[in-house]
């Protein structure tokens, strides 16, 4: 699996969000998107990470920001979470982990002394032309908007 770095080209991604809608990232173009991964729906990190992007996202759509979240859950899944907590962008459906083998995000992780594979907590920032500026690997879920700006600002 290749590994992303600023720079690329961010890979196509067609897939559906948490209403079945039909979602390309090429629907973004023109428009800076923060395309963030993250493990499981209604997890205590996961919705923190979701909250702070949905408390931040009309600051951050005024700034020309798009948000879009990938996991590998359900639509029922992603549209349960949504409604549970009111969140205003899209999460794409990737149970083929598809999208998460593209972008180098599915990997082995730890839990209570545990190896498995999962998906990994990386956000993405990409400009309007299609292309990798940021990567955040160490994302501080209280603070996932905020980390955007402060890497922005710098």
């Amino acid at each position: 699996m290749k590994k992303l770095k600023v720079g690329d080209k961010a890979p196509a991604i067609n897939a559906t969000n948490q209403y079945g809608e039909k979602v390309s990232l090429a629907d973004y173009r023109g428009k800076k998107v923060i395309l963030y991964f993250y493990p499981k729906d209604n997890t205590p990190g996961c919705t923190a990470e979701a909250c702070n992007f949905r408390d931040n996202y009309q600051s951050l759509l005024a700034d020309g920001f798009e948000v879009i979240g990938v996991s590998i859950n359900t639509e029922r899944s992603h549209r349960n979470f949504t409604k549970k907590f009111d969140l205003p962008f899209n999460l794409l459906v990737d149970t083929d982990q598809k999208i998460v083998n593209d972008y180098g995000v599915w990997g082995e992780k730890m839990l209570f002394g545990r190896k498995y594979m999962g998906t990994l907590r990386v956000t993405f920032v990409i400009d309007e032309q299609g292309t990798i500026t940021h990567i955040i690997d160490k994302v501080d879920n209280e603070r996932a908007a905020q980390q955007v700006r402060e890497l922005l600002a710098s």
